[in-house]
This record gives C-alpha cells, sequence and structure tokens, in this order.
C-alpha cells in the first residue's frame, strides 16, 4: 500500500470509532460531560471505566458513525471546550491515581471562527503543557487520523500506539499539496513526503507500536487490544520518574542519529 492509500484507509468511515473500542474493551463506563466553561463539546467522550480490573479514565475523539451523529460531532473536529473537557478528565485521573487511556481519530480541530474566538490555540497549548507534567500514567492509541496539534494535543503520553493503517501528520496530504504543489491533487506525492505512515512513526521513535489490523473490529481484535493496555498500563505504573521520561521521550524527537 502506498502512503495515501493508508490515509484513505484510515479515513474509512466502516473503521471503528472510539465509540467502538470502549464498548467492546471496558466495562462500567459513565460518560463525563462538558468543561464547566462553555458546552459539552460531542467530538470528545470521556469518562470512567473499568479496563478489566483496573480504573481508568477513557477519553477519544469521536467521528460518528452515520451522517446525522457525524454533524453533530464535527466529524472529529474537536473545539475549545472539549480539549478543556479532555484536559478535566486527565487531571481528574490524576487526582485519584486513575491512568489515562486515549483515543485518537481527528483530521484536526475545529477551525471555524467561533472556535477560534473560544481560545483554540490555547486550549491545545494548555493540554501539550498539562500533559506532560501529568502524574498519571498515559497511552495514546491512534485508530485513524492523527492531524495536527488536535491530535498531539491527545497523544502528549508515555506511550504512542498505532494501528497499521493509522496515520499521523502535521497537515493533510491535501494541505500539504496545496502549499507546496498549488495543487490538492498532488496529494499521493505529499504523503509520502511527510512520512506520516505507522511504520513510519515507529522509525523516527514518535510511536513505539504498530498495531496489526487483522481482524479489526473482531471481539478477539478488541481482547488482544485490551489486554496489552492492560499490561503496559501496570510497567507504567511502577515507573519511577514518570514524567521525567516522558519528558525526555518527546526531548528526543529529532535526533535522526541511527534512524532509518
Amino acid at each position: 500500500m502506498t502512503a495515501y492509500d493508508r490515509v484513505r484507509t484510515a479515513r474509512n468511515t466502516s473503521r471503528p470509532t472510539t465509540q467502538d473500542y470502549i464498548t467492546a474493551m471496558f466495562t462500567g463506563f459513565i460518560e463525563l460531560h462538558g468543561d464547566r466553561r462553555y458546552r459539552d463539546d460531542e467530538a470528545i467522550i470521556g469518562g470512567l471505566a473499568y479496563l478489566g480490573d483496573m480504573p481508568v479514565t477513557v477519553i477519544g475523539i469521536e467521528k460518528g458513525h452515520d451522517t446525522i451523529e457525524r454533524m453533530r460531532r464535527s466529524f472529529g473536529a474537536p473545539e475549545p471546550e472539549g480539549y478543556r473537557k479532555a484536559l478535566r478528565l486527565m487531571k481528574q485521573a490524576e487526582k485519584f491515581r486513575r491512568p489515562v487511556i486515549c483515543f485518537v481519530d481527528t483530521s484536526g480541530a475545529y477551525c471555524g471562527i467561533g472556535a477560534e474566538e473560544r481560545g483554540q490555540g490555547q486550549a491545545i497549548a494548555e493540554n501539550l503543557m498539562e500533559m506532560m507534567t501529568l502524574r498519571t500514567p498515559i497511552i495514546s492509541v491512534l485508530i485513524g487520523e492523527g492531524g495536527s496539534g488536535g491530535a498531539l494535543a491527545l497523544a502528549v503520553s508515555d506511550r504512542v500506539w498505532m494501528l497499521e493503517n493509522a496515520v499521523y501528520s502535521v497537515i493533510s496530504p491535501e494541505g500539504c499539496a496545496s502549499i507546496l504543489y498549488k495543487d490538492a491533487s498532488e496529494a499521493p506525492k505529499a504523503a509520502e513526503s511527510l512520512r506520516l505512515t505507522a511504520a513510519d512513526a515507529l522509525s523516527f521513535r514518535v510511536a513505539e507500536r504498530v498495531i496489526s489490523e487483522e481482524g479489526i473490529g473482531t471481539e478477539e481484535f478488541y481482547g488482544a487490544l485490551a489486554g496489552d493496555l492492560y499490561e503496559e498500563l501496570g510497567r507504567l505504573a511502577g515507573t519511577e520518574d514518570l514524567t521525567e521520561k516522558r519528558y525526555q521521550r518527546f526531548r528526543s524527537f529529532g535526533n535522526y542519529k541511527d534512524i532509518k
């Protein structure tokens, strides 16, 4: 598959969304709403749940399944209040010593005038800053698109895992092609240059693991992923200097020695 083939696969409307992962992998999920400042942003869902016998906070970007739901959820493009809701839940998780699991699937943060007026950039920046020092383990799983700061605002984590057809990029191939080549139809060429595939992220050490999509959406697939998350969170729970290691993980980005 080419890089752009993987972009199209990541965008496929038949792929499981955050709701599907939560329903299949967690028990006792209680959704919490709102940022206590403005409103509830349905592009981000989150709350309390059990992963096996482990209490966790789970947060994810939700695109929706049908057209009506997708419109209500802004096609998975969160607004400032969505990111503030996510941060509120993360700070609550830190207080009660619950690990955090984030599911990421967005083409990017909502770019409307209203979102900018309500502090979109600041909301994302606050998430980046606060997640870096959050005193509880965080794992982020990219299940589809990982677009720009809108994705990174839920991915400043101890571990980043990506499904094999997920993508992670500072800009969409179409946006990149429009800027560099003045022609959005050059998106396949731009996708190759952006190095946005899961394999690329793994080679650059931006992601720690690529998850096979064999059997995606089946009980076996969800069960295996839940088990792997449970084990990894157990290991992270016993890590000394967790926040320092998280900080050093991000500081190491851009060191291309020995990276193919």
